[in-house]
């Protein structure tokens, strides 16, 4: 399976899809690394998660207006549903992903 390029996931994916925005020399991202992933794990697969290193993608990191790192969009056929930036506890990530599945 050809690995699609990240615009179209964003745009194509009927399942809701966590666009977590990151980079390598991110501290507070590589802190929220572990949180993301436990949380994606705890909601069974119900919400995807797609890492976007900003650094490597930086024309879609400035189309929906990443100003600073981390920053965690919610999508849905291309629609955003839910953002925020900066460090989450997992209890507060996982309360409001919940809402979405």
């Amino acid at each position: 399976m050809p690995k699609k390029n990240p615009k179209e996931i964003i745009s194509q994916s009927q399942e809701a899809v966590l666009v977590d925005f990151y980079a390598d020399w991110c501290g507070p991202c590589q802190t929220m690394t572990p949180i993301l992933e436990e949380v994606i794990s705890e909601l069974g697969g119900k919400i995807k998660l797609l890492k976007l290193n900003v650094d490597k993608h930086p024309q879609l990191s400035q189309q929906f207006g990443i100003r600073s790192i981390p920053h965690y969009i919610l999508f849905k056929r291309g629609k955003i549903l839910w953002r925020k930036g900066g460090i989450l506890t997992k209890r507060d990530l996982l309360n409001q992903l919940k809402g979405f599945v």
